[in-house]
């Protein structure tokens, strides 16, 4: 057997533990499935009629590509809980004293998580088109949006594991927590960045949620806000660049971490 049918056979086997565990706690799945769902109803039903959706059009058409895109940032509290808990209780030493690949740790734990988002993805996307959510440019444009956004997902994810293998302990979870909500507000996912101050307005278009909420409106041809500047002209290009960027810093950065772990 090679070293790569061994990495992918422990891989699994990890990832198998991570679905188990989910199965045998299922309203904690579930209650993580539900909270981006109940966030989309509270806005689009509870502040849709406030808004005014730039250049007309539906207000949920607007709103879903957004929510999309923070449901992926959303997966990140799951791998951070996932990852400090073992780390907290010993479960990672245990597994470096087993005779399996250390790749294979953190690759198990992010196929896991990766289903999950599609999981979650596809919940969200019955939700929209129960609302009255559409997309209008065919199926290859909406199927490559939703590229885009897992693509954002499994970029956070290696952040995530980095972030719980440095941190540990699964009680700094809340500081992760009040971190992500202004992440996800200083961004062009709710509002449009001209109406900022205009230090906060450059933020917010620079943010790479902004870059991937207007990647995947004008993919699924959903109205959005039209900024003028390179950033919002180059939003499908940022929107796998950012990513990228993330995903060749952390991922490296968790593996090392990991192979240091004491």
């Amino acid at each position: 057997m090679t070293t790569a049918y061994w990495i992918a056979a422990d891989s699994w086997t990890l990832t198998r533990r991570a679905l188990l565990q989910w199965a045998r706690q299922p309203a904690a799945l579930l209650l993580g499935l539900l909270f981006p769902v109940m966030v989309l109803l509270m806005f689009g039903y509870l502040f849709g009629g406030a808004m005014a959706v730039p250049g007309g059009g539906d207000y949920r058409e607007f709103l879903l590509p957004g929510m999309y895109t923070l449901t992926m940032v959303f997966g990140l509290e799951t791998t951070f809980t996932a990852v400090s808990t073992d780390a907290a209780r010993g479960v990672t030493d245990r597994f470096r004293t087993m005779p399996i690949s250390a790749a294979a740790v953190v690759t198990g734990r992010s196929a896991a998580d990766m289903l999950n988002a599609a999981t979650g993805l596809t919940m969200m996307v019955l939700c929209g088109l129960a609302i009255g959510w559409r997309w209008h440019h065919g199926a290859g444009d909406a199927l490559l949006a939703i590229g885009l956004l897992l693509l954002l997902r499994y970029a956070l994810l290696w952040f995530g594991i980095w972030l719980a293998l440095v941190s540990g302990r699964p009680e700094t979870l809340i500081a992760l927590q009040v971190l992500v909500w202004p992440l996800g507000f200083l961004s062009n996912i709710f509002t449009a960045p001209e109406t900022m101050p205009g230090w906060l307005g450059a933020v917010a278009e620079a943010n790479p949620l902004s870059a991937t909420a207007t990647a995947t409106r004008r993919l699924f041809g959903n109205p959005g806000w039209e900024g003028q500047s390179w950033l919002s002209d180059h939003a499908l290009l940022l929107a796998v660049a950012w990513p990228v960027l993330v995903l060749a810093v952390f991922a490296p950065l968790a593996a090392r971490r990991y192979r240091r772990l004491t």
